[in-house]
């Protein structure tokens, strides 16, 4: 899009006018221009394999009281967490999701406002999310924490541990399309490029991530990491001349 000098923009670069940095909502004003403005918006992606897979597996117990339900599940999750140490999981990479202790009722539909409701026996549950950062082998360790009690497993989630460099990357791609397209305008209209008025970066599509239902994986387990796309996407202020 091209518009004439004088205009005024909804987003500046100040510190490229050595200002202040704008207050929310406030609205900067481009310096007049001696040429011809010209807006471009472009977008880059690079492709990465995911690094990282988290994955969220618990154990539940069940037992006539509430001390041995709980007893039952801490001495499964002791086996679940050596299981771990041994496959070579850092403890920086195991953290408590949750832990709940449920009372199991005859008839869990009824309330009685504080009466007795008939506790048959209570549910201890205990929630990890475990971090694999070699993701190739998380299929075999899941399969060894299933043999050593595990009886609850959601995801997986497959992401990046350091996201920014390869996002970097996309916004130095979107930088060099957005240059290209200007020097593509200003040839087509007999000008040159005299300078970048101000950049701005635009909402990255972030990869989303989510759970699935629980699963129950069978023997050798695979989970393939496949690739992801990372966008970034600029708006670039061009004066021509």
């Amino acid at each position: 899009m091209i518009r004439r000098t004088g205009l005024t923009a909804l987003l500046a670069l100040a510190a490229l006018q050595g200002r202040p940095a704008l207050a929310q909502g406030e609205v900067a004003q481009i310096p007049p221009l001696t040429g011809t403005r010209l807006d471009v918006t472009a977008t880059a992606e690079v492709s990465r394999v995911p690094d990282v897979v988290r994955i969220s597996a618990g154990v539940s117990t069940r037992a006539p009281t509430a001390a041995e339900a709980l007893r039952q599940n801490a001495a499964r999750m002791a086996r679940v967490r050596a299981a771990l140490t041994r496959a070579g999981i850092a403890d920086r990479d195991v953290q408590t999701q949750s832990l709940n202790l449920t009372a199991i009722t005859r008839n869990p539909e009824r309330i009685d406002d504080g009466l007795d409701q008939d506790v048959v026996g209570y549910l201890a549950s205990n929630d990890i999310i475990i971090r694999f950062r070699e993701v190739s082998g998380s299929g075999r360790v899941l399969d060894a924490l299933v043999a050593e009690g595990v009886n609850q497993i959601r995801g997986p989630i497959l992401g990046f541990d350091n996201i920014e460099a390869a996002r970097d990357e996309a916004r130095t791609l979107a930088i060099a399309n957005a240059r290209a397209r200007a020097n593509l305008y200003a040839q087509a209209l007999g000008m040159r490029v005299k300078r970048v008025v101000f950049v701005t970066e635009g909402a990255s599509n972030r990869y989303d991530f989510s759970l699935s239902n629980s699963v129950t994986p069978a023997s050798d387990t695979m989970i393939d990491p496949g690739g992801r796309r990372i966008p970034a996407t600029v708006t670039v202020v061009f004066e021509l001349e």
